[in-house]
This record gives C-alpha cells, sequence and structure tokens, in this order.
C-alpha cells in the first residue's frame, strides 16, 4: 500500500517496532495470498456438467421406479467419471505444488535504528530497506540514497538491466546485478507492482473447448432421444400400452444414449499423455490443456528469457583502423572486473577469457558510475600510466575527440544490441579504440522449435518490451514471418510486437480468441501472468516466476522450447486417439437407439432387455477406453472439432451397422429361437460390432494401414472371450450354442471388411491426413 504524503513517522533511524506492527495490521502482509480451492468443491465440480446431469436425472428416475439394479449400476458410472477426473487433475496441481516450493526470500531492514533481516512478508510502507548484488527487491521502493544495476525482465520484458539512483523506483521481484542502495518501501504485497500483475491473474481464464466439445455431442444425442421418445408414447397411445410399461423402456433408452464414458475417456487420454510428457520436462498442470495444445493456431511467444537466453554476450567486436581486435578487448577487460557481477562486464571477461590475450596488471578500478556513464581501470605501460575507459559512445568519442562514431555506432544498434566504446592511452591523452555490441542471445533450441512450428500450422509471433530494432533482429534470426507492430499498433496480421506492456499482452490474447484463435502464450516473467492464464494454453518456461507457473496450464522443467513441440504433437495424438472413440460411440449410441426404439415400434418388443443394455455400457464403452494408448498419427495441423460433419457421417457409418443388427435379428426369428435368446445373440452383436466398429474408424485410412495399440487388441479380445462366455454358459442371460457365438462372430468380421471399402471416402474429411 503507498504510503501517505503526509506521513511523518519515517526517520533515518527507520520505523519503530511498534509502528511497523501497526502498519503491518494495517496494510496486510507483504505477500500475494492466492486463495486454494475446497477440495470438496473441486470433487462435486466434476457432477455438474451436461452428460452427469443426463445420468444423475436418469439416476432419480431409476431409484423412484424403484429398479435398484439399474440406479446402482448408473450410480457406479457416476463415481468412476467423477474419482477419475478429480484424481487426475489433483495429481498435476500437487506436482505444480512442489515446484512453488522455494526459500522465503529475506530482506535487509532498518528498526529502532538498528539494520536487522526479516522475512520479506514482514515488510511495511516506509520501511528503510538496503538492497545490493544478487538481492531480490523484496517490495516497491523509492531510493533515498546509492546506485544500482536491476534486471526487470521478469516485468517489464526488457533485457537490458537498466541503471537506477537515488529518487529512482525499484520494483518487487527485479534483481540488483550491481551497486547497492538504500529506499523506503512504497508499496507491499498486491498494491506493489508485481501484486498488481498478479491480481490481474485472477479475473482471466479462456472457457475449455473440450467442454464446449461434449456439450455439443450431447445436445445432437438428446434432440435424437427426444424424437425416439416422443415417438414411442405416440405409438404408445395409439396402441393403448400402459405408460408404466413404456416409462423403464424410455429410461433405458435415455441410458443407452448418454454418452457415459466420454468425459472419462478424454481424462484417461489427457491424463496418460500428461505422463508422457512429464518424461520429457512438460509438467501439465490442467488436463484440458493437451486437447488445446492440439487445437493451438497461435503462439504468442515472449521473447526475453524464451526466446533469448536473458543474459548479455559479446556478439560483435569492431576495431578502429589500425587497432586489433585483441588490443580492443584487451582494453575492455581492463576496465572491467567480475567483482562487480555486472552482466556487461561479465559478458566482455567471458569472450576475453576465450583468447590468448594477457592484460597488464591493473592498479586502480573505478566502477561504471551512471552520472560519467563509463568505468576505467588505471595501469602502467612504458613507464606512464595509462587509463583504459568503457562506456557510452557519445562520452567516450567526446573525450578521444573521435568524430567518426556516430554512423558505426547507428549500424550496431540497428540489429538491438546494446552498444559501447572502449579507448585508452596516457592521462589526459586516450585514442578511440572501437566498438563493443552487446545481445541476449537466442536459445539453442528455439529457431529449430519455431520453424517446425511454422511447419505444423502454428503461427509464432514474438512479444517483447525491446525495441523494434532488438525484436525485428531477433525474429529475423528465428525465421519468424509477419511485419513488426510497436506498441498501440497491435493488429492480427503482425508477427512480431515489440514494446509492450504487461496489459498489452493480457489483450493481445484476448484479441486473438475473439477472432475465433486457439492461442498458446510462453513466457517466465510476472508481467506473463494474465496472459499465460487467459490462453488456452499457457506455457510457464523453465525459468518462470512462482506467478508465472501457477497461471500457466503447462509448465516447463527442463531448459529451452522442445516441451512446447512436444505438448503440440502429444496433444495432436490424443485428438486423434479421441476422434476415434467419439466417432465410435455416436455411431453406437445412434445404432442401438435406433435399433431399440424401431425393433419396439415393428416388433411390439424388446429386442434386448433393459439389464443387458447397462451390460453392454461395460462391454463396449469402458473397453474402448484403452484407445487411450492406441498408436497413432499426429495431424499435420492444428485440430479442429467439426461436430456437424462428425455427427452425420457417425449417422452414415450407424445405419450400416444398424442393418446388421436387424439381419442378426431376423436372423434369431428365422431360427425359432425363443425370445430370450434372440436378445442374447442381439446383445452379442451389439458387442461385436461395437468391437469391430472401434477398428473400422480408428484408422482414416483402410484399418489394416496401421498396428492398433497393445491394450486396445488385449482388451478387445478379453472383452470377446468374456462376453461368449456369458452368453455359452447362460449368466445374466438366456444360453445359446457356442456355434451360433462362433459364426456371429465370423460375419462380423466379414461385414466389417465390407464397410471399410465405403468408410475411407466418407471419413476423409475429418482428417487432415
Amino acid at each position: 500500500m503507498s504510503l501517505e504524503s503526509g506521513s511523518s513517522i519515517h526517520t533515518s533511524n527507520g520505523l519503530s517496532s511498534a509502528e511497523a506492527q501497526k502498519r503491518l495490521t494495517q496494510y496486510g502482509p507483504n505477500a500475494v495470498v492466492e486463495e486454494a480451492p475446497k477440495t470438496w468443491l473441486l470433487f462435486l465440480h466434476k457432477f455438474w456438467a451436461p452428460v452427469p446431469w443426463m445420468l444423475e436425472a436418469t439416476f432419480v428416475l431409476e431409484v423412484l421406479l424403484a429398479k435398484w439394479p439399474e440406479a446402482i449400476i448408473i450410480g457406479l458410472l457416476l463415481l468412476f467419471n467423477g474419482i477419475l477426473g478429480f484424481s487426475q487433475e489433483r495429481k498435476a496441481q500437487n506436482a505444480l505444488a512442489l515446484l512453488r516450493e522455494r526459500l522465503r526470500i529475506q530482506a535487509r531492514v532498518c528498526r529502532d535504528g538498528n539494520w536487522q533481516t526479516l522475512a520479506a512478508a514482514e515488510l511495511v510502507p516506509g520501511d528503510l530497506v538496503h538492497v545490493r548484488v544478487g538481492d531480490i527487491v523484496p517490495a516497491d521502493l523509492q531510493l533515498t540514497d546509492g546506485n544500482v544495476l536491476v534486471d526487470q525482465s521478469a516485468l517489464t520484458g526488457e533485457s537490458m538491466p537498466v541503471d537506477c539512483t537515488a529518487d529512482s523506483t525499484l520494483y518487487s521481484a527485479s534483481i540488483v546485478k550491481r551497486g547497492e542502495a538504500s529506499g523506503e518501501v512504497t508499496a507491499t504485497g498486491a498494491k506493489s507492482y508485481f501484486g498488481k500483475t498478479a491480481e490481474l491473474v485472477r479475473g482471466a481464464g479462456a472457457k475449455s473447448h473440450l467442454e464446449e466439445l461434449v456439450l455439443s455431442i450431447v445436445r445432437y444425442l438428446v434432440a435424437m432421444d427426444v424424437l425416439l421418445v416422443l415417438a414411442i408414447l405416440a405409438y404408445a397411445m395409439v396402441q393403448q400400452i400402459p405408460l408404466a410399461n413404456i416409462l423403464p423402456f424410455a429410461l433405458i433408452l435415455l441410458v443407452a444414449s448418454v454418452p457415459v464414458a466420454l468425459p472419462a475417456t478424454f481424462t484417461l487420454a489427457t491424463a496418460i499423455a500428461s505422463l508422457h510428457l512429464v518424461h520429457r520436462g512438460v509438467l501439465v498442470t490442467r488436463l484440458a490443456a493437451v486437447e488445446e495444445a492440439a487445437a493451438m493456431n497461435d503462439l504468442c511467444s515472449d521473447k526475453t528469457g524464451t526466446l533469448t537466453q536473458n543474459r548479455l554476450s559479446l556478439s560483435q567486436v569492431q576495431p578502429w583502423p589500425d587497432v586489433k581486435e585483441e588490443d580492443l578487448l584487451r582494453m575492455a577487460a581492463l576496465a572491467s572486473d567480475s567483482s562487480t557481477q555486472d552482466p556487461i562486464d561479465l559478458a566482455i571477461l567471458q569472450e576475453s577469457n576465450k583468447r590468448p590475450i594477457s592484460p597488464p596488471t591493473r592498479a586502480q578500478f573505478v566502477p561504471f558510475d551512471p552520472a560519467s556513464k563509463r568505468s576505467e581501470g588505471t595501469f602502467t605501460q612504458e613507464g606512464n600510466q595509462w587509463r583504459a575507459m568503457k562506456g557510452s559512445p557519445q562520452i567516450i568519442a567526446k573525450l578521444c575527440n573521435d568524430a567518426d562514431w556516430e554512423s558505426r555506432t547507428a549500424q550496431l544498434a540497428a540489429s538491438g544490441a546494446r552498444v559501447l566504446a572502449v579507448a585508452a592511452g596516457p592521462d589526459g591523452q586516450p585514442r578511440f579504440l572501437g566498438l563493443l555490441a552487446l545481445s541476449d542471445p537466442i536459445r539453442p533450441d528455439a529457431k529449430d522449435v519455431v520453424q517446425q512450428l511454422q511447419k505444423l500450422g502454428v503461427q509464432v509471433r514474438m512479444v517483447t518490451g525491446d525495441s523494434v530494432q532488438t525484436a525485428q533482429s531477433v525474429a529475423s534470426t528465428l525465421g519468424i514471418d509477419g511485419k513488426v507492430c510497436e506498441r498501440g499498433q497491435i493488429t492480427e496480421d503482425c508477427g512480431v510486437y515489440a514494446g509492450v506492456f504487461p496489459a498489452d499482452k493480457f489483450h493481445l490474447v484476448q484479441g486473438l480468441q475473439k477472432k475465433g484463435r486457439i492461442v498458446g502464450m510462453t513466457g517466465d516473467g510476472v508481467n506473463d501472468a494474465p496472459a499465460l492464464k487467459q490462453a488456452e494454453m499457457g506455457v510457464a518456461v523453465e525459468s518462470a516466476t512462482d506467478v508465472a507457473k501457477a497461471a500457466a496450464s503447462i509448465v516447463l522443467t527442463t531448459p529451452g522450447l522442445q516441451g512446447v513441440l512436444e505438448a503440440v504433437i502429444t496433444g495432436r495424438r490424443v485428438y486423434q486417439r479421441m476422434l476415434t472413440y467419439t466417432l465410435n460411440k455416436i455411431v453406437k449410441v445412434f445404432q442401438v437407439a435406433l435399433f431399440l426404439s424401431l425393433g419396439f415400434l415393428f416388433f411390439r418388443s424388446f429386442v434386448v432387455t433393459p439389464l443387458l443394455v447397462l451390460l453392454l455400457l461395460f462391454a463396449n464403452d469402458f473397453v474402448t477406453m484403452s484407445l487411450a494408448e492406441d498408436n497413432v498419427r499426429p495431424s499435420p495441423q492444428p485440430d479442429r472439432w467439426a461436430i456437424r460433419t462428425l455427427v452425420f457421417s457417425s449417422l452414415a457409418v450407424a445405419i450400416a451397422w444398424l442393418v446388421y443388427i436387424f439381419a442378426v435379428y431376423a436372423v434369431g426369428r428365422s431360427l425359432h429361437l425363443p425370445t430370450p435368446s434372440v436378445q442374447t445373440l442381439d446383445f452379442l452383436g451389439l458387442v461385436f460390432s461395437g468391437l469391430a466398429n472401434v477398428f473400422l474408424v480408428r484408422e482414416r485410412g483402410h484399418l489394416w494401414a496401421s498396428r492398433p495399440g497393445t491394450f486396445l487388441s488385449v482388451a478387445s479380445l478379453i472383452d470377446i472371450l468374456i462376453v461368449s462366455f456369458l452368453a455359452i454358459v447362460g449368466w445374466l442371460m438366456a444360453p445359446i450354442p457356442w456355434i451360433f457365438v462362433l459364426c456371429l462372430l465370423g460375419a462380423t468380421v466379414i461385414y466389417t471388411l465390407l464397410l471399410d471399402q465405403i468408410k475411407v471416402p466418407l471419413l476423409q474429411k475429418l482428417t487432415h491426413t
């Protein structure tokens, strides 16, 4: 909280302990408090969605009608879905909590006239705080004395450190790179610059496209249910069939039409994918992000610390005529010192140490002074005292009376580099030796990742607080397409956004989402957190702050950006598996619902008993959950669910399977089997055709084009053996001879191969391959 201008409590001795305690009570601790949702509410939320609603309504009706076996089965299905989804997301959140663990930040503060070390959370406005090299600034400070070089990249996105002197403002969470200074705390907690950005995160968030997908599918299936139930009720009224006989049938039709295992299968597939990604340095904190990764078509990537390494290095050395490059570096090294921990000094010394350079013994060193804008090293040469200097080209050129520095400096600066001049010579007679260009180097894997993402149809957009020249240089090196836009000129056709502020990143993501784009955002700083949470796929890189990690849906646990590519490819594999499952489920819902309804309307009898319909859910739906580990090829372009096309294509396949199951019923009747035995035969036909349909639709080409997953193959075989055994021995159903089971299985295989010939052109529009 900002200190009121009229306060006179603060003195050179700092606050008194009593006053500090009073202010701590008034302003609260110096921390951004994150509200943890209650565990039981998170669990109950799993029962608040379209599919659970349908099951819950059916469960209530079954209880009212005293249909206890059916009610118990439906209740178990509800619990299974809820527990699976809750447990997987809970595991991801627990893993993230481990990442957030860190040592408490300590601060040097003057209280009661004595300097002491306290936890940063205890700071209050008005405290007198001292910071030095390596410190994380614990709160917003107004400097009273000293000068420091601070890294604010986690807050502003600018890669170059900033010099701060008396009356300058230091923001919390920035890092002191050189010097030391004292200052008065002006803001703490949620009122600090860090805290205000963290508060933006609370209001951010994108709606899950997975929820929209499930809702769209359920909407079509409910519409079909309503039409069938109305037709059956009208038929019952004409035929004067008692309502008590029709209502149980309507309920079982509803259960047969609900995609019971759809949410559980999506959860299982994304959970397995998240475990796969953990071994590749990617932690998924929100399971829906795996599906969003498949659909992502825009990646807004923060530059500093994400595409670049967030450390300065010497990129160019430009000596003046008659000056050797080694001499230029030798003098620059003499004007640098590692004890300052200045990033510029460290970059120069790192480069000079790689070369056979032996600088003379230095007698004195003067660190960089923001007032003089240079640093100096004094040494003896040829019996005279010499000075080596480095600093602002304008200042160094003025000392040397050099008139040819501007054009060359401008040329180096155009590449986005920070330019320094170096001079050396006897006291009062320095000679201009040349220029040094320092830049933030690009991560080794960044260019390859950017190019591969663009090949996969993902438009990479670079977002940075740096200048247009710096951004343009980095984008050109990485091969990022599109024009360079400055703050205030943010449009959809930009490939690079330069000079942007935190709020700009947040609104950029929102703007792209309003255009119908699925947006990813990579970042590491506090400034990125609101955009990370707003994006469908927010990616916090390995060096990210706690706030960024908490806001992101994907956290990289290893350096580099390869994890982003892994997430996209893995997400697209999950999409292919879920497309297969969804296709199969919709086909089977149409087949079963139409078979039950038309069978009742045509033959005035239940072609399958209610108990066998519920058993069918386990025999088909939960076996096909093994698709979560099926062998698939990722799509070459972003995946989007075309629900209308999906539903009508599924209906065409379902009609073919409807012909098959009516043929099974007709054969049973022609053999003069009793009605219970015909119902068993129909049940086996539905199970066998359901499994066959999985193998039919899992491959967009012919079904033999790829090998199915081991788990899918084994689960299908076990399913066939179990239901065949139950039918032969007559458990839970009327018995039928084993030869009937074998013939039905063979007929299913032959019919599937015939359907495969017409399936290929039908399903081509559902895939990009």
